[in-house]
């Protein structure tokens, strides 16, 4: 699903970021709820150029908030790994050089636009200023995965991460 947005960024860089884990929901500027396979709920939610997945299995809530964070330290982890809890977060940071950020996004909107599964919000300005999540329904080993791209032409970063949680 693609929408509009209709507010300034909030995040400036990638270098602004860090992973919150249980933290509460946060305003939302477009929330997508999806009901998944083995009664699982999973919210999708664009926090300005940020984001925010709940997820509530039976017997389990999480919430992963990736953002910048109003007193916490600006850190972003390139990996995280909670065996006992079956979480496990990477993040990478891509500079593309000449017109990749631009490519990349325009392919983004296009995988991305009319799948049920995804949310793809457009900040206004320019067309490369997204943020966008999609998750895989029903994947073949019992693990919910999703994916975000965090997306700031005006540094010309973009910010992959991924996400795999084992519902026991």
């Amino acid at each position: 699903m693609l929408v509009t947005l209709h507010t300034p960024y909030v995040d400036t860089s990638a270098a602004e970021l860090s992973l919150a884990l249980d933290d509460v929901e946060r305003p939302a500027l477009h929330v997508l709820d999806l009901d998944l396979p083995g009664a699982v709920r999973l919210r999708l939610r664009l926090l300005g150029a940020s984001h925010q997945v709940v997820v509530r299995a039976p017997g389990s809530t999480l919430t992963e908030t990736v953002a910048c964070l109003p007193g916490r330290n600006p850190a972003l982890p390139e990996t995280l790994h909670d065996e006992h809890a079956g979480y496990r977060f990477t993040a990478t940071v891509l500079r593309p050089e000449g017109h990749g950020l631009r490519d990349r996004v325009a392919a983004l909107r296009a995988d991305l636009a009319d799948d049920p599964y995804a949310l793809v919000g457009v900040f206004p300005g320019d067309v490369d200023a997204v943020t966008a999540l999609s998750v895989r329904p029903d994947p073949p080993d019992g693990a919910l995965r999703w994916r975000t791209w965090h997306a700031y032409p005006q540094t010309n970063e973009l910010v992959l991460t991924e996400t795999v949680v084992a519902l026991r």
